[in-house]
């Protein structure tokens, strides 16, 4: 059932998520935070510790028997693939892709975020262009093999970290299977203007949203709408066109870093209530 704000009908709904990992590590009180907020649904990027990528059958089989139970659904894998140096080898990542092929299907996701691999430091991100592109097509011809759409996230220090490459690497790569998603706080870190300057180039492009603002002074990480992440402009434009996708939280409230970030339960569940706000602002509702 969607959750509006008093008052008219309002003709957009996009549905909440979020990385329950954020919460706990314990799926159990990841569950009990999504349904004291009504989130019905998960990003899956780790639980008991354990990245996704690493699940054991068993593992894979005891998170799915919890969100059933729950009544919760996976939004998206949120895998790592695509989050290693790019001179690594690469057979590697893409045994690792067909794993999470495997894992998305057991958990009923078609939607997998990805990553255009960390580039030298001080080193021209035009000298990998074409080795990026090579490998971010092989990714998305498993991901066509197996119905998987892989939403690459502007990273910082990835090859896809600014607005130009990441729709560059989309256009050129020239598949379906690939498409975006767009981070704000990543945006703001990298000395980027996330609506101004990002989002034109990326709508046409773009099938899911992570959520957290970011602070332009130090890049500190804030919850939406507190930051210089032009929240309200996206969001607003996001309804505008008609987006009725999903919107991620990843609050990284308490660490950020490289393979994750961590928030706890209380500062999670702040974050959700600030993207709350901004939805009941903006006259978007949501489920």
């Amino acid at each position: 059932m969607a959750h509006r704000p008093p008052g008219e009908a309002r003709p957009v709904t996009v549905t909440l998520s979020g990385f329950a990992d954020e919460i706990s590590a314990d799926p159990a009180q990841q569950l009990a935070v999504l349904a004291a907020e009504s989130i019905t649904h998960l990003e899956l990027r780790s639980a008991w510790s354990v990245n996704v990528a690493d699940f054991t059958d068993a593992q894979l089989a005891a998170f799915r028997a919890a969100i059933d139970s729950a009544g919760v659904r996976v939004s998206a894998i949120g895998s790592p693939i695509g989050k290693i140096p790019i001179g690594a080898p690469f057979e590697p990542e893409l045994d690792r892709m067909r794993r999470i092929a495997d894992i998305a299907a057991e958990l009923g996701t078609t939607l997998v975020r990805v990553f255009s691999f960390y580039l030298p430091a001080g080193e021209p991100p035009e000298r990998y262009r074409t080795q990026v592109i090579d490998r971010m097509g092989a990714l998305a011809r498993i991901a066509e093999e197996r119905g998987l759409i892989l939403a690459h996230e502007n990273e910082k220090e990835i090859y896809g970290d600014v607005p130009e490459r990441c729709a560059n690497l989309i256009t050129s790569v020239g598949s379906p299977a690939l498409r975006a998603t767009f981070d704000a706080a990543n945006f703001v870190q990298c000395g980027v203007r996330p609506f101004t300057e990002a989002y034109p180039l990326l709508r046409p492009h773009l099938v899911y949203l992570q959520v957290k603002d970011a602070r332009a002074a130090g890049g500190e990480v804030t919850p939406a709408g507190e930051g210089d992440g032009e929240m309200r402009e996206t969001l607003s434009a996001l309804r505008d066109s008609g987006f009725t996708g999903y919107m991620s939280l990843e609050p990284h409230l308490d660490l950020a870093g490289r393979q994750g970030g961590f928030s706890g339960p209380d500062k999670f569940r702040q974050a959700v209530q600030a993207l709350k706000r901004l939805l009941n602002e903006l006259s978007i509702g949501w489920q």
